[in-house]
């Protein structure tokens, strides 16, 4: 057995990432189920040019164990696992990433996806565990190795046993529950199948595990408990499928289950982009607010994954505050995530996505206002003060983007209008357009003003709410 000091600075950095870099200490089970995926990634990268890999996609797998009565949480894989120096440099060395070094040697396509950059995540698992244990065996090696660590001073490896072939075998030995910190919590099955369910059900592998089902039979029987091996994961999220593979009522369901809402959305985009950004998206357009969407704790923003796992649950810088309303996912490789994988880098591929997404709106909503009159007003009844909103708080930046989704009641009939159709019907010498503000419509009739204007035959715009008015002058100037 070898017994080995972290260093000076890896310490520090050990400390620094266990106490400040993580917002979350559920994240833990995201980073070491993409490592183990990655791992995964990288033997199935290889078995499609060497045949004594022996395995095909359909071999590889993730499984996790909860063992409630020593604390422990185990997640395996049966990946390309390491060699001693493998838990050397990516193991000992804080900040050194296998997964990184892999895709820089190796010259690969679309269709593998490595995403530990960095070699911290695994470190995470320090948050929740005061011990944790690697058992690995690397695809061509007779040996296993072993590496342990309370992650303080340092660690040890050591040769050992592994019956079950290649791959690597993490166990957390958990902390012990404080006033502050319930660390059992990640013992339940519930909790663990939806940390998953969150983070990583797009992960392309299954990630399997014993659940238990209680069967409640006659009134005064003892409750049956069956165990049965589940996957958690989906594997293929909706986006990432062809549109031809798809119908309203997937797209619908997905909506409904993915973000709480008990109505069907008002119409979705789905889209792939490849070029300068590269991304998947998929975007729906709610039928209905959410109660506090008109108030200052509504928060806006986008789900979005890198490779399948989900980096954030609301990316705000995604969405321009009129476009708010907006729910979906966007998933990208081209991402440049900082060290924790929680938040993003302000780089050129993020405002490029943003910038498509919003023209993306702006064309679905112009097609919908098209074509379906009906649902547009309906949409509009619920949404459009956030246009008005939008033109005025940005000084007139998004005129060009909002001024055709605009409408307001009018004289004309009695029914919205846009601009566009105001201005198209213009009399040959009408030079403005002619508005009254008002509390409703009915007060709005009651001027006298507007009787001459009409006797006129200009049509006129009722601007029932306090921000029209200063859109349309913002718009103006």
């Amino acid at each position: 057995m070898q017994t080995k000091e972290f260093k000076a600075e890896s310490k520090r950095l050990l400390d620094m990432m266990i106490n400040s870099i993580y917002t979350h200490k559920e994240i833990f089970l995201r980073e070491i189920i993409s490592n183990a995926s990655d791992a995964i990634d990288k033997l199935y990268f290889k078995s499609l040019t060497d045949t004594s890999v022996g395995m095909k996609k359909s071999d590889f797998a993730i499984n996790i164990a909860i063992d409630k009565e020593n604390r422990t949480l185990t997640v395996s894989d049966n990946g390309i696992g390491m060699t001693e120096e493998d838990l050397e440099n990516n193991l000992g060395t804080i900040a050194n990433s296998g997964s990184f070094a892999f895709k820089k040697d190796n010259d690969l396509g679309d269709d593998v996806d490595i995403i530990g950059q960095f070699g911290v995540g695994f470190y995470s698992t320090f948050m929740v565990a005061k011990e944790v244990t690697v058992v690995t065996k690397a695809f061509g090696s007779e040996q296993a190795y072993k590496w342990t660590s309370d992650g303080v001073e340092g660690y040890t490896i050591e040769e050992c046993d592994k019956p079950d072939g290649v791959g690597t075998t993490i166990t957390l030995k958990l902390k012990d529950d404080t006033d502050d910190e319930k660390y059992s919590t990640y013992l339940d099955q519930y909790q663990i199948q939806s940390l998953v369910k969150k983070y990583s059900d797009y992960i392309r592998f299954p990630i399997r595990m014993e659940v238990e089902h209680t069967h409640y039979n006659e009134e005064g029987k003892e409750p049956e408990v069956h165990k049965a091996i589940e996957t958690l994961n989906s594997m293929t999220p909706i986006w990432k499928k062809n549109k031809s593979e798809l119908k309203d009522e997937d797209y619908n369901n997905f909506y409904m289950e993915k973000f709480g809402d008990y109505e069907p959305p008002v119409t979705h985009i789905h889209s792939k982009n490849e070029g300068v950004a590269t991304y998947d998206a998929l975007l729906y357009i709610p039928a209905r607010a959410p109660f506090d969407y008109y108030s200052k704790d509504y928060e806006k923003g986008l789900q979005l994954y890198s490779s399948g796992v989900m980096i954030m649950e609301k990316c705000a810088d995604l969405l321009p505050d009129w476009f708010s309303f907006v729910k979906g996912v966007v998933d990208s490789e081209d991402l440049s995530l900082n060290i924790s994988r929680e938040l993003l880098q302000q780089d050129r591929q993020l405002k490029i996505i943003a910038k498509n997404l919003e023209k993306s709106i702006k064309n679905e909503l112009e097609k919908l206002l098209k074509n379906d009159r009906e649902k547009y007003e309906k949409f509009y009844s619920v949404f459009g003060l956030q246009f008005k909103f939008g033109i005025y708080q940005s000084y007139g930046a998004a005129n060009e983007t909002l001024k055709d989704l605009l409408m307001f009641p009018s004289s004309f009939d009695g029914k919205n209008v846009t601009l566009k159709e105001y201005v198209s019907r213009m009399k040959e010498d009408q030079k403005e357009i002619y508005y009254a503000c008002g509390e409703t419509k009915e007060r709005i009739e009651m001027l006298p003003q507007l009787e001459k204007i009409k006797d006129k035959g200009y049509e006129v715009l009722y601007f029932t709410q306090d921000v029209d008015e200063f859109a349309i002058k913002v718009m103006i100037n």
